[in-house]
């Protein structure tokens, strides 16, 4: 187990799971130019690792993340907004990058800039009790850290409309039906859910995760013969891994694979 961290957001390595938490708990972790930074140097650093294999980003205390830090906004300029807006912008364009799949771990609060930021990652498990609310129009404000690009695609243009202009709150059960969330869980399992989750992707095929995830998220923009043909190039590269190589030779053993993410 190695860890680094600064004081708005925590980072620790534990084997192939990269955990990371935002760590402003009085302030319910909303974003303020600190913990963006923060934040968007923790991806840096975990984009620079190969040894990372999952990540898991969740908040200290009792929410995962309130949104923006509206005290840091106050004074009302362009370039206030940019200083918080732009290394989070480049923080979830490095894990949108990752092979490794990233799950959001929520709990309590999880509004504005924290639920584009859920919302951005590749799955995500609540806990029992956990509210929800883009809440963007209720400061005047679009959406930023995705959330426009996220939405959209995971509960239709419908439901993400009336997510947007209402702004209203809503649970976690609510957010399951919708598509938000893959999973809710108690509230006392949900660290315990999380990390056992974590391990089994941690224990598998890494690089065909990211080539997973990079085709389903240009399915979006591409026709379907071009679809067809990254799907072609990407299963022939997943051919030429050491982890393909294991998984026929596990198949044909009757033995399970034992995949190490090469």
């Amino acid at each position: 187990m190695n860890s680094s961290d600064s004081n708005e957001v925590l980072l620790m390595r534990e084997g192939g799971i990269a955990n990371l938490t935002f760590n402003r708990p009085l302030a319910m972790n909303a974003l303020d130019v600190p913990s963006a930074l923060a934040f968007v140097q923790a991806c840096r650093s975990i984009a620079a690792d190969p040894q990372v294999r999952v990540v898991v980003i969740r908040g200290e205390g009792r929410a995962f993340g309130a949104g923006g830090d509206l005290s840091a906004l106050q004074q009302g300029t362009g370039d206030a907004a940019l200083a918080l807006i732009e290394p989070m912008h480049e923080a979830i364009k490095l894990l949108a990058a990752l092979d490794a799949p990233v799950i959001a771990s929520l709990h309590g609060v999880v509004a504005g800039g924290s639920l584009s930021l859920a919302l951005a990652c590749d799955l995500a498990i609540a806990a029992e009790g956990t509210r929800f609310n883009l809440a963007y129009a209720n400061v005047a404000a679009s959406s930023d850290v995705g959330g426009s690009w996220s939405l959209p695609r995971l509960v239709g243009m419908r439901n993400a409309m009336q997510i947007a202009l209402l702004s209203d709150t809503f649970d976690a059960a609510e957010a399951l039906r919708l598509g938000m969330i893959n999973r809710v869980v108690p509230a006392d399992r949900l660290q315990e859910e999380t990390q056992a989750l974590a391990k089994r992707l941690a224990a598998g095929p890494t690089l065909a995760y990211g080539r997973m995830k990079r085709l389903m998220r240009e399915s979006f923009d591409n026709d379907f013969a071009t679809q067809l043909d990254a799907e072609r190039d990407a299963f022939r590269a997943s051919t030429e891994t050491r982890d393909f190589k294991e998984a026929l030779e596990a198949f044909f053993a009757k033995r399970p694979a034992v995949f190490v993410g090469q």
